[in-house]
């Protein structure tokens, strides 16, 4: 019985997501982001649960998988193509009467063409995941930015919209130059060659595990006092912290 505990969790999280996209498109943001906030808490119980009862298998992989190309996969997607057409239906371009920010009409729905480009993210989550599945070096670290820490990026734009409400960072994440600079980053950093440490405990000693905590402490730190807006600054720290410890992040 218990070794499908952790596949019925991971089924938790596809189910999440696909919750999270259809809030998504119905422009439902902040819920949309509360279930894909709960489809990652699944997704670190579901290997959590798989190591502790000893019923790791591939199945469990590709599941795992699966579901993360939904919840952290799909959604990013639809969140940056709904906010990519929100700037482009407001444009602040001069040029904003060109054919690529113009409506185009698909059997009813009407959508400017260029927040297509949103759906990057989808692509590049796909290739990472199916990297991540047959590259059997990943154990201790991750190569590129994990799919759930770039579904928080991209889910923490139109929170701090909703939340924060401040002008000055409202019109820089509704500017459709800087959302496709956002893309195109977070799809290369998904499958970047740069090799980014794993927040799992072998050990709970400090010394061997002193990124870690001083990472966790400057996110709670962060979230404290920036809320929603520091998310993007966790994600870069996290990054930056990688690179800097690089040499001691085992291969």
């Amino acid at each position: 019985m218990k070794k499908h505990i952790p596949n019925f969790i991971t089924l938790l999280n596809l189910l999440s997501g696909c919750i999270a996209v259809v809030l998504a498109v119905n422009n439902q943001f902040v819920t949309a982001a509360i279930f894909v906030f709960l489809g990652i808490f699944f997704d670190f119980f579901d290997g959590f649960f798989a190591r502790k009862f000893h019923v790791q298998g591939p199945l469990g992989v590709q599941l795992d998988s699966l579901a993360d190309m939904v919840t952290s996969g799909l959604v990013p997607g639809v969140v940056m193509f709904k906010l990519l057409h929100m700037s482009l239906g407001n444009p602040v371009l001069e040029d904003s009467e060109s054919l690529w920010s113009q409506t185009a009409f698909f059997d009813g729905l009407h959508y400017a063409p260029l927040a297509y480009i949103g759906f990057f993210i989808t692509l590049g989550s796909a290739y990472r995941l199916a990297k991540f599945n047959i590259d059997e070096d990943q154990q201790s670290y991750f190569k590129g930015l994990p799919t759930p820490a770039n579904a928080l990026l991209i889910l923490s734009l139109p929170l701090i919209i909703e939340f924060q409400n401040h002008d000055g960072m409202n019109a820089l994440i509704l500017n459709p130059w800087f959302l496709i600079v956002i893309t195109l980053i977070s799809t290369y950093m998904l499958n970047a060659p740069v090799k980014l440490f794993a927040l799992k405990f072998k050990t709970y000693d400090f010394k061997s595990n002193m990124t870690r905590y001083l990472f966790l402490l400057a996110t709670i730190v962060l979230l404290i006092v920036l809320q929603f807006a520091a998310i993007p600054l966790v994600i870069l720290l996290y990054v930056l912290l990688s690179l800097l410890t690089a040499k001691s992040i085992q291969a």
